[in-house]
């Protein structure tokens, strides 16, 4: 049985996916999704909540804000530990771009599955072509991951 068209994207298959807000009810409905980490700082609430599905909200201003780099590795955090925990987990924005863009990259490279911000960039880009890390975002992945060895 097809539901709607599949407009978000699987990070790591069958696991792990992002998208953005309109596309959370199909992330639920098609893959089971057991966790939903919602990085819209707009957000009052699950943008397809249910019942079954745990609602993390990490408010991530679009613009995005020097001290937010906590912010950011809380998402990242967020996300791995459902995906280590064996749950199916979906994380989005607004639009699944920019905060969307930045955490999963993030995860790449909290993973090990990225050597370098610019690997984990283009591994995203390449799941997810919109996906657009603004220069802002990009250097505070680079403070989160800067004592990271690779």
């Amino acid at each position: 049985m097809d539901h709607a068209e599949k407009k978000y994207h699987a990070l790591i298959a069958e696991q792990v996916f992002m998208g953005g807000a309109t596309d959370v009810e199909a992330m639920v409905l098609n893959e089971d999704i057991e966790v939903v980490v919602d990085l819209r700082e707009e957000a009052t609430e699950c943008a397809y909540p249910a019942d079954h599905v745990k609602w993390v909200k990490i408010p991530l201003d679009d613009d995005t804000k020097e001290h937010e780099a906590e912010l950011f590795k809380q998402a990242i955090h967020e996300v791995v530990g459902a995906y280590n925990a064996g749950k199916k987990v979906a994380f989005h924005c607004g639009g699944g771009k920019g905060r969307t863009g930045t955490v999963a990259a993030g995860i790449l490279l909290e993973l090990g599955l990225a050597n370098t911000f610019e690997d984990a960039e283009i591994k995203a880009k390449s799941i997810r072509s919109i996906i657009n890390i603004k220069p802002e975002q990009k250097e505070l992945l680079n403070k989160i991951f800067l004592n990271k060895a690779f």
